[in-house]
């Protein structure tokens, strides 16, 4: 293994920590262009359409506990679902699979005290 691949590796991990940190972010942007509002909102409905464990786990230090895209369409309506479809340019199906992925993270991320901080 040469310096390049090194470097390059190295590089990668920093465009990843990039990508990561932006996530929370990009999320909120998509969530403020519907009625949800921002990562407080999804959070909220997730919560009254009984998945509070899983949003526990997000705000917590411990590990993440997944959620499914199914899970995501019965919790969102299907104007909300349509709306981040669009925002982010993707099918419908595809938007429940990048929430499903990716929200965890982002609500992990945007929680470091256990508790959802005010986007930037």
């Amino acid at each position: 293994m040469g310096l390049f691949d090194n470097l390059g590796g190295a590089l990668r991990g920093v465009l990843g920590q990039a990508e990561a940190a932006a996530l929370p972010a990009l999320i909120n942007a998509a969530l403020a262009k519907t009625n949800l509002g921002s990562l407080q909102g999804i959070v909220n409905q997730l919560q009254q359409s009984g998945l509070g464990p899983q949003v526990q786990s997000w705000l917590g230090s411990g590990p993440n506990m997944s959620i499914t895209p199914d899970q995501l369409r019965a919790a969102l309506s299907n104007e909300q679902v349509k709306q981040l479809a669009a925002h982010f340019g993707v099918p419908i199906d595809q938007v429940l699979n990048l929430l499903a992925e990716h929200l965890p993270t982002a609500v992990d991320q945007a929680s470091p005290n256990g508790r959802l901080q005010p986007a930037a």
